[in-house]
């Protein structure tokens, strides 16, 4: 038999408080993040962010504990997805790649080289596709392994996105049901559920399914819960003064209040294990604003984290890649809608929405590059003699 592996792909978020800054770093450095039409612009950008956000970042992180959980529920996630596949008679070594923090995805591919695994299973723990989840970790993937080709292993399926599976439905719909059944009217609690956003020229202009699949899941998602509750659907966590996906989050909230909705239930939607996003985000901030909006029964279904359902739904997604012919990562950066990576447009003169947005982007840059000059006194207009 092959030595099979199962690489378990996430984010990563700050283990404590002196993490966040260099965690931060790494998530702007990345181009799939914040997409820049010069690469050298990429990193000085990436400093002067993090740079201004490390300290409220800091204090978000304080008040979930001092860092994030990210590592320990998917480190847990593992070992139960392990023992599932070897209660099924599939003897599997699980690995967990993250993002922009440890453990990153490169240690856990030399790890995997190191046990000699012939047949990888690459599961990303985000159900929905998107260039900025997914999408950039299956392009890390491809840099490593076309830089050192001895790092790949013989064989090897990726997961693209997964959103319809029946066992991650059931536990969504579960999870909800719980709290609703907590409320003094179960079926007049209105549920609301909170995606984590991205920006909407990557769904326009780069064709990102994101959009798509998290409406087609949502709906599924109300289709096997199968009660008569109205819901709405939302985007969270926008960064930056680009327009992301509507509604957002804040916005949604306090027109469910004007509209007089009492009883909510939250539902984070794109995220299967608590984080900084639903433990400080969700729990915190926008509870505030709910009840702020007149919305006083605030609840939220948790996370799928270890439940037993989910485990069995990546159990399941495990068996059916093994069993399947392989799905290359090729074949996934170019899924469905033809998706463009980096960078997502050519680079165009005149009046034309392409230019538009280009130029825009490089206003952008040069006022943030001006900003930087001013604090910093460094820069080539002080080389020039314009700045003193």
């Amino acid at each position: 038999m092959s030595r099979v592996g199962v690489l378990l792909l996430n984010l990563g978020g700050p283990d404590k408080l002196e993490d966040v800054g260099p965690f931060l770093y790494n998530l702007f450095s990345d181009p799939e993040i914040i997409r820049l039409p010069f690469r050298w612009l990429q990193k000085p950008l990436a400093w002067f962010i993090a740079s201004r956000r490390t300290k409220t970042s800091q204090a978000n992180y304080k008040q979930i504990g001092g860092g994030s959980p990210l590592r320990r529920i998917t480190e847990a996630q593992g070992e139960a997805l392990k023992q599932k596949l070897a209660d099924l008679g599939k003897e599997v070594n699980i690995y967990v790649g993250m993002r922009y923090w440890h453990p990153y995805t490169e240690e856990a591919i030399a790890e995997i080289a190191q046990d000699k695994i012939e047949q990888l299973v690459i599961l990303p723990l985000y159900p929905q596709f998107s260039i900025s989840t997914s999408g950039s970790s299956f392009r890390l993937l491809e840099k490593l392994w076309r830089e050192q080709p001895e790092l790949q292993p013989r064989d090897y399926t990726v997961i693209p996105s997964w959103y319809k599976q029946p066992s991650y439905l059931r536990v969504m719909a579960e999870l909800i049901a719980q709290e609703l059944d907590k409320c003094p009217h179960p079926d007049q609690a209105h549920i609301f559920f909170s995606a984590h956003g991205v920006p909407k020229s990557y769904v326009e202009e780069a064709g990102d399914p994101y959009e798509q699949e998290i409406e087609e899941c949502t709906a599924l998602i109300m289709q096997t819960l199968n009660r008569p509750n109205l819901y709405t659907l939302a985007y969270q966590s926008r960064v930056g003064p680009v327009e992301w996906l509507q509604p957002y989050t804040e916005d949604a909230l306090q027109q469910l209040g004007a509209q007089g909705v009492k009883d909510l239930v939250v539902v984070p939607i794109s995220f299967v294990s608590e984080h900084i996003e639903t433990l400080q985000e969700i729990d915190i901030e926008y509870r505030e604003i709910a009840e702020d909006a007149g919305i006083h029964n605030f609840r939220r279904a948790p996370a799928p984290n270890t439940h037993p359902v989910f485990i069995k739904a990546l159990a399941e997604l495990v068996i059916e890649a093994v069993d399947q012919p392989s799905f290359k990562l090729s074949q996934a950066a170019q899924m469905k809608k033809k998706v463009k990576m980096y960078p997502q447009e050519n680079w165009e003169w005149g009046m034309t929405t392409s230019a538009e947005v280009w130029n825009g982007r490089i206003a952008m840059v040069g006022f943030i590059a001006l900003i930087i000059e001013l604090v910093t006194g460094h820069g080539l207009l002080h080389l020039i003699g314009l700045l003193q």
